[in-house]
């Protein structure tokens, strides 16, 4: 019997990159093989964000938009996962007349079930949650899939509750997996070729608090470097007041783990820090920030940061600006703050226009760019070690990045994906770099 083919659209974070991975693999049990376009495709599945307004409306567009391939397929199924998902429920299905299926962030282990039920005509929405430890027993086996670098999710949810934060609303109450089901995946992994392996939660720092088995966070990246086949770990996303000593050491002392990590700041402001309830202050991020680079000298820090929050003033955004530049991000992830439905932020008075937000944004925007570049071009002449992933840019190239999370490519053949290769750097762009064997 052919197999049929579901083509799934990832919007958002690597964690949803990672639930796409497991819908994937989830659908092959009801007869369903991945597929790279939307012309091929049977079943259609989008994996949602809603973490930024923006993001939501943009699902909205998407799906009425398939009003389009309908008339060409008329058998065509629609679904829609993640955080978009987990919110509207079955307003979504009221919303899209011609939406088959709703599934929430914690219902992926009964999506083939909610396939076979639109099969046959039903239109299904799962969207519970299940707050308690026998939802660590229903995350989707990725079974024997490969691929050089792998995402693979530790634990869910958040307990943290920023202001302007939806994600413990769409994503539930924090809980972590257990080391040995962790660590089991991670083995099939490297058994089938997986070389870099990405941890990922939404606080990774507080891994092992809730649920688990009594491991903490440092000690699992500790038994994940042990494992053979396993050359890069590298984790996200870390909430900068969890940083622990035991995790610092880490980087000083364990090779595997890559000179990168994550660390949302969100507002260089003690003021506006403490409106988002993010529980730090500037002087101990920077703190932190210090630690990590005396352990670790080449790190690279990237960042998340909100423009325009409700009461931000020009002070408190020249705070940001400050901050930036003494951390000097290689990369940051900029947002103008748009208000989410449940969170608390969304009833505090703005009065910032969204004019001068925007003006605020290209001024980040911009100081990122330069320092970027800048990074860019200290690494003229310099050698890079890069974990070849896949084809490169141009034709007769490869690519891949190195430990700082640097994109890398060059030239060379695809035999050399899942290698570690020594580049020399001898140019530089924007977003990547180009460099040659030597």
């Amino acid at each position: 019997m052919k197999a049929k083919k579901v083509h799934i659209l990832t919007y958002g974070c690597q964690m949803n990159v990672s639930d796409s991975e497991k819908i994937s693999s989830s659908l092959r049990s009801v007869g369903y093989e991945p597929t790279g376009t939307i012309d091929d495709a049977d079943m259609v599945i989008l994996n949602t964000c809603s973490v930024r307004a923006k993001a939501e409306e943009k699902i909205y567009g998407i799906l009425f938009t398939m009003k389009g391939e309908l008339k060409k397929k008329p058998n065509l199924l629609i679904g829609v996962g993640g955080c978009v998902a987990q919110q509207e429920g079955e307003k979504l299905l009221a919303k899209v007349p011609h939406l088959n299926f709703v599934f929430g962030t914690h219902s992926l282990h009964l999506l083939p079930q909610m396939v076979r039920a639109a099969e046959g005509g039903r239109r299904v929405a799962e969207t519970n949650f299940i707050d308690n430890d026998s939802r660590l027993d229903l995350f989707p086996s990725m079974g024997e899939a490969g691929g050089v670098t792998r995402f693979v999710t530790i634990m869910q949810g958040c307990d943290n509750y920023c202001s302007y934060c939806i994600v413990p609303y769409v994503r539930g109450r924090e809980i972590s997996r257990r080391a040995g089901d962790i660590l089991e995946e991670i083995r099939i992994a490297a058994d089938n070729g997986t070389r870099e392996v990405t941890l990922l939660g939404q606080n990774v720092n507080s891994y092992g608090l809730k649920g688990g088995d009594g491991t903490d966070f440092a000690t699992l990246l500790r038994r994940v470097s042990g494992i053979k086949g396993i050359e890069r770990i590298r984790f996200m996303t870390s909430h900068p007041k969890d940083i622990s000593s035991p995790l610092i050491q880490c980087f000083a002392d364990m090779e595997k783990l890559c000179s990168h990590i994550h660390l949302p700041v969100q507002s260089g402001s003690d003021r506006v820090l403490s409106m988002m309830n993010r529980g730090y202050t500037r002087g101990e991020y920077l703190e932190k920030v210090a630690l990590l680079r005396a352990a670790r000298p080449d790190i690279h820090f990237t960042s998340d940061i909100i423009v325009g929050f409700p009461g931000e003033d020009e002070d408190d955004f020249q705070d940001t600006l400050s901050l930036m530049e003494e951390v000097s991000y290689a990369d940051t992830y900029l947002f103008i703050y748009s208000p989410r439905p449940e969170t608390i932020a969304a009833g505090m008075t703005d009065n910032t226009s969204r004019g001068e937000k925007q003006k605020r944004f290209d001024q980040l925007l911009d100081l990122q760019k330069r320092m970027s570049r800048k990074l860019h071009r200290s690494y003229i002449g310099k050698d890079l070690e890069v974990l070849v992933e896949g084809a490169g840019k141009h034709e007769g190239q490869v690519s891949g990045r190195s430990s700082g999370n640097r994109i890398v490519n060059f030239t060379g053949s695809l035999d050399m994906v899942g290698s570690i290769r020594s580049v020399r750097i001898v140019k530089d762009f924007q977003n990547s770099l180009l460099g040659e064997i030597h």
